[in-house]
């Protein structure tokens, strides 16, 4: 295989199903771009900054790290996959109503991580501690992270 060839995946992306034809290096988060999902945003393109968190199978990954080759045949969900019908989810409508994001780049990406963290089963609330390292691989400059951690708790008493 020379560096010309593509390889054919097949995968459901925000439910829909689709066959691409991609080069075998190419990250998860550029393939996504291509497809118009911009709300997967290219930050660092090393796995630190977490603003392009998409949930793959349901748990949240940094698409940058993450080759679209092994997206065959995965569920992807994308910020976009998030709204259904024209509606907000509940975390995406807890992240707008609570003033935790403030220029916007980072909230797809903690939108997404904070959507896996809630979908995993539990007996108990999250506590503040395991929010805060559920949300480790995100990285925000606007806010002082307090806001986003009550988001986190809203969004878990409204489930």
């Amino acid at each position: 295989m020379n560096h010309t060839d593509r390889i054919a995946i097949e995968c459901e992306i925000n439910g829909i199903p689709f066959q691409l034809s991609i080069m075998p290096g190419m990250p998860l988060s550029e393939l996504l771009r291509e497809q118009g999902l911009l709300s997967v945003k290219q930050g660092c393109c090393v796995g630190e900054c977490g603003a392009c968190t998409v949930l793959v199978d349901g748990t949240a990954i940094d698409s940058c790290l993450f080759l679209a080759a092994w997206a065959e045949g995965k569920h992807i969900r994308t910020l976009e996959g998030e709204s259904v019908g024209g509606h907000l989810s509940h975390v995406q409508m807890a992240y707008a109503k609570s003033g935790a994001v403030q220029c916007g780049f980072c909230t797809p990406g903690l939108i997404m991580a904070t959507t896996a963290m809630l979908a995993k089963p539990r007996n108990q609330p999250l506590t503040i501690l395991e929010i805060r390292r559920g949300l480790a691989g995100n990285l925000c400059r606007c806010t002082g992270y307090q806001m986003i951690v009550d988001t986190v708790q809203r969004c878990e008493e409204q489930k």
